[in-house]
């Protein structure tokens, strides 16, 4: 499983603020291309966005389910990426200071991608999350998401 850490400049709830805001998933999610349609629900436990990966026209679309949701510490994600598979996205966040750590576990759970061995799966998936971090940063120290 592969874990990546970034500090980050701004209350754990900005972060949760853009996690909570489904239309902006493809400005912070390496692969992710576009947004189709975002659950009225979201991010309740079971509730959706509806994504597309890859790039045109090479589209791949699929959903990415809410399985566990308490602000301002911790969400997990069933993330969909077929015919690749499936990961389990966690992100657990902590107030350090006037910032947040943001922790980022990421790992196959279903479908080809958990063949990889382990490995190279986890370089692979630290190496994109390093800038999937590093966007999110962007947007939640800028305020993304907050009303």
């Amino acid at each position: 499983m592969a874990v990546n850490y970034r500090t980050m400049s701004c209350p754990p709830e900005n972060v949760f603020a853009v996690l909570a805001d489904g239309w902006l998933y493809p400005s912070w999610v390496v692969g992710a291309s576009r947004m189709r349609d975002v659950d009225a629900t979201w991010p309740k436990e079971g509730s959706a966005i509806h994504h597309s990966v890859g790039v045109w026209p090479a589209l791949i679309d699929d959903t990415t389910s809410a399985l566990e949701w308490d602000p301002p510490r911790h969400a997990l994600f069933k993330a969909r990426g077929w015919p690749i598979g499936e990961a389990h996205v966690a992100l657990d966040v902590k107030a350090r200071g006037d910032g947040c750590v943001v922790r980022l576990t990421e790992d196959a759970t279903a479908g080809p991608g958990r063949f990889v061995p382990l490995f190279l799966r986890d370089s692979v998936i630290g190496v994109r999350n390093v800038e999937t971090l590093r966007r999110l940063s962007f947007l939640a120290e800028g305020g993304a998401g907050l009303s």
